[in-house]
């Protein structure tokens, strides 16, 4: 075996132990917001936005699993990928789904907003997925695996593509939102919007972080480390997507038992209880 190849090996293992390691953390973030998910989320009814929620909740936990099953194989075939991946791409959407619900919403369910983020969305997942689909056909030249057998835990250079697509869509969304934020509570002393807008920004922060990583690494790393946060990349759409919407219901619980009448709650979500604010109207189920 060339030292090229025993190169590769230890690229490989890298990547196999970093996936791992997110799915532990998957586990573990799950095991310490159980108890949030119970109180913001089992008493809802079934709409759209639970839904959405729960596969970009327990989705993750199969293609996770997948991807660690496929990384402790030691001997024989690389699994199929194609419904590891499928899930993949499904659990993120409906991540991004839930950040594209919870944009609208600061933006009091602006009709033409919806209209843009769907048509946007849509453009994002076919361009996104057609690069994913098609991986023979490499838009970024790049050396070739010479390890046989491991094609299973290597991704294309067009991945780079495919998470630079997609962030650009979370920049567009991290945009709207700090937009919604100065335009319209520039000269709002509140601690409750600080908390709501702060907290959501700085998720959006990290989940560009990653996506962001991921294009570096995979546009001009050696090519045993495309795979390497892959999993991470799908763990943190699902815990920082879950935590956005913990936080803005229990931001809309913290203010109802203060009383206070901010329409900036009643514009960006309803809950349980209702409210008899005249923009509440306005509300969205996030």
């Amino acid at each position: 075996m060339s030292s090229i190849s025993f190169s590769e090996v230890a690229d490989l293992q890298i990547s196999k132990f970093a996936n791992i390691g997110a799915f532990a953390i998957l586990i573990f973030d799950f095991c310490i917001t159980f108890q949030d998910e119970v109180k913001w989320t089992w008493s809802r009814p079934w709409d759209i936005t639970r839904v959405i929620f729960v596969i970009s909740r327990y989705l993750p936990f199969i293609g996770s699993a997948l991807t660690a099953y496929a990384a402790l194989r030691v001997s024989g075939p690389p699994a199929p990928s194609l419904a590891e991946n499928s899930i993949h791409i499904l659990s993120i959407v409906a991540a991004e789904g839930l950040l594209l619900i919870r944009t609208w919403a600061f933006w009091q369910k602006s009709k033409w907003v919806l209209i843009g983020l769907i048509a946007y969305s849509m453009v994002t997942i076919i361009a996104a997925v057609s690069m994913n689909v098609f991986p023979n056909h490499q838009l970024i030249s790049a050396a070739m695996s010479t390890l046989p057998g491991q094609g299973g835990f290597e991704s294309s250079r067009n991945a780079a593509l495919v998470y630079a697509i997609l962030a650009l869509f979370e920049c567009v969304i991290l945009a709207l939102t700090v937009y919604k934020k100065f335009s319209d509570y520039r000269q709002t002393e509140s601690s409750i919007i600080t908390t709501v807008y702060g907290g959501s920004v700085f998720y959006m922060g990290c989940i560009i972080a990653i996506t962001v990583t991921n294009v570096i690494i995979d546009a001009v790393f050696p090519v045993g480390f495309s795979n390497m946060l892959d999993t991470l990349q799908l763990v943190i759409h699902s815990v920082l997507g879950s935590r956005i919407m913990f936080h803005l219901r229990s931001s809309h619980d913290y203010m109802y038992k203060m009383h206070t009448s901010l329409p900036m709650v009643s514009e960006v979500m309803q809950f349980e209880r209702p409210w008899t604010n005249e923009r509440s109207n306005a509300s969205c189920e996030v």
